[in-house]
């Protein structure tokens, strides 16, 4: 009976929220907490895009923690959901798919191309210790 109030009055975290909002300074501090994390983590997802490690879903979770407290960022939120959603179907596309494959293997037979004509005239030498003023001995 209890559980069936609570439900129908929005459960505990609901309540828990009105309280907060009764309090401008909890609510400031639960806001500035809520900013710092999200930021955080919205950061470490646009670090993680250049390093390894899975940034796009840690800027979408950075976007969801801040979407709980800020209308700006769940306006982005669903931009980037919308920018997600558009992006899984272009890479379902077959044809794009094919296209993809075809300029993967393209340029890794260029790379290797690059790579076996640098061994061939310079060898194994690394490139900053070689001396290209001069003519190659081979």
């Amino acid at each position: 009976m209890n559980q069936e109030k609570e439900l129908r009055e929005g459960g505990r975290y609901h309540r828990f929220r009105e309280v907060m909002r009764q309090n401008p300074l909890l609510y400031t501090t639960w806001r500035i907490g809520v900013f710092t994390v999200g930021a955080v983590v919205l950061l470490a997802g646009v670090v993680m895009m250049v390093m390894p490690g899975p940034g796009m879903l840690a800027i979408v979770v950075g976007l969801a923690i801040l979407a709980t407290e800020f209308v700006w960022a769940q306006r982005a939120l669903g931009k980037a959901k919308a920018a997600a959603e558009r992006a899984k179907e272009k890479a379902l596309d077959p044809r794009a798919r094919r296209r993809n494959i075809i300029l993967a293997v393209l340029l890794g037979l260029v790379c290797a191309a690059a790579l076996i004509a640098y061994l061939y005239y310079v060898g194994t030498e690394l490139p900053w210790n070689v001396d290209w003023s001069r003519p190659s001995t081979r």
